[in-house]
């Protein structure tokens, strides 16, 4: 079945993967999950700071 959730590879440090993993499962979430929410809310706060970003160009 087709998805519409984009797909996007990630290199990191492992030490740092590693702590990124303890920290959402903390907060309950998956490691994907967590950068999502983290994503929103920088996303957020530049629109904030800088306006409605056009994803249609």
């Amino acid at each position: 079945m087709p998805s519409d959730t984009a797909k996007f590879t990630l290199r990191t440090d492992p030490e740092l993967l590693k702590k990124f993993r303890y920290v959402a499962e903390y907060n309950a979430r998956s490691a994907n999950r967590e950068l999502e929410v983290l994503m929103k809310r920088h996303v957020a706060k530049f629109e904030k700071e800088h306006g409605k970003i056009n994803t249609e160009l």
